[in-house]
């Protein structure tokens, strides 16, 4: 039987793999290849429509759209002046909420206003500080991009704009945690989401890239940034969010993780390109993982759909050692895309070590936080509460809910 999916989030590409940068682990690019019809890829309006139409008709009392790329604002702001009006022509009383990650260089004041009025979420797109950033963050002419997107998050910052620091980690940035770490807090950046870099070597495609992430690296890189992020935790509330520590805390209270990349199965959101065609996951835009288009097809059936849920089955497909880790229901061998990227070994999680060097060290840590937490839990109010349930990352970030 297939377990029913309620549609509360969606991935949006409304400018495809269009994007003015050229970073050189980005694995988006090359999906143009998808669409030879047109030179470029923006969503048409009829499209749009036709996709919030279905969102806010088929979700229930909460949803969210994510707006990424590519580069989501080569669309321009009018465009997303309309996603707003539609978003309230179609809604029922939904909560909504709105997510836009961009690497920044096409954004100014009046965009920043504009996320500031709606209280959209910003994913920007900085690497760290510049020999970080500028290694792989280059312009379409191999120019340096860091002091551009530096200086958009300090005026998205000023205008109040809720932004989070996205990161991808690679071999080289991995040698580096503390010192991102601090980087971002300077900034005022103290929501940081870390993403490993795995990608298939393009003139070798028996290995990964040589700017992959190791698997003993990105335990060393785990093992440092937790320590940071503990340390951080002032009176029971941190002072900084780090995505993936806060996610798998929700495993230690008992609570399902709201991170993909941590539960047992993928396929909770469906990706909607340009076209209006629908896949399983961002890492998985491809035609075997096509579940349809928008124009023919209803999202809430796509989501629901055998071929969905046979994607997200195949999270699972691991070796009977990891099945026998002390580990296994804390990581669930991570995101499935790791290991594809890996062409080395397609069963076995590029990251079994990392996360087993993560949990030997922070396991007592965390267990102690939970067990704070299950105590404290019942002095928290309805107001503090998610959908009905209490909302773990609160026991953390009470006092900077968005």
């Amino acid at each position: 039987m297939i377990k029913y999916r309620p549609l509360t989030s969606i991935l949006i590409k409304p400018s495809g793999p269009d994007c003015n940068l050229g970073c050189t682990y980005c694995f988006y690019l090359e999906k143009e290849a998808l669409f030879p019809e047109t030179k470029t890829h923006p969503m048409t309006a009829e499209i749009q429509e036709e996709l919030i139409r279905q969102v806010m008709q088929q979700s229930g009392e909460s949803v969210s759209f994510a707006w990424q790329g590519g580069e989501p604002a080569l669309m321009g702001l009018d465009f997303y002046k309309r996603a707003i009006e539609l978003e309230k022509k179609y809604g029922h009383g939904q909560s909504v909420g709105n997510g836009f990650q961009t690497n920044g260089t096409l954004l100014n004041r009046e965009w920043a206003k504009f996320f500031k009025e709606y209280d959209w979420l910003i994913g920007l797109s900085l690497d760290g500080p510049q020999h970080i950033h500028d290694k792989y963050r280059l312009d379409k002419g191999q120019h340096p991009t860091w002091s551009k997107v530096e200086s958009v998050a300090r005026m998205l910052l000023e205008e109040g704009v809720a932004v989070n620091a996205m990161c991808c980690i690679t071999d080289y940035s991995s040698d580096f945690a503390e010192e991102l770490y601090n980087y971002y807090k300077s900034l005022g950046l103290t929501w940081m989401q870390f993403i490993p870099i795995v990608e298939t070597d393009k003139n070798d495609p028996s290995k990964a890239a040589s700017f992959s992430l190791t698997d003993e690296k990105y335990g060393h890189f785990l093992v440092k940034l937790f320590d940071l992020w503990y340390a951080d935790i002032k009176d029971g509330v941190a002072t900084t969010s780090v995505r993936d520590f806060d996610s798998l805390f929700h495993h230690y209270v008992g609570l399902e993780p709201p991170e993909c990349v941590h539960k047992k199965e993928c396929g909770p959101y469906v990706v909607i390109e340009h076209n209006g065609n629908a896949y399983s996951c961002d890492f998985f835009v491809e035609p075997r993982h096509r579940l349809g288009n928008i124009r023919h097809n209803r999202i809430i059936d796509m989501l629901n759909s055998k071929k969905q849920d046979d994607f997200g089955k195949a999270k699972a497909l691991l070796p009977r050692k990891c099945k026998q880790c002390r580990w296994y229901n804390k990581c669930y061998g991570g995101c499935t895309k790791d290991r594809i990227k890996d062409p080395q070994d397609q069963r076995q999680p590029r990251f079994c070590l990392a996360y087993q060097m993560l949990f030997e060290h922070a396991d007592e840590r965390l267990k102690q936080l939970a067990d704070d937490w299950q105590i404290s839990q019942s002095d928290y109010t309805q107001s503090q509460r998610t959908g009905g349930v209490f909302d773990a990352s609160d026991y953390f970030l009470k006092n900077q809910k968005r």
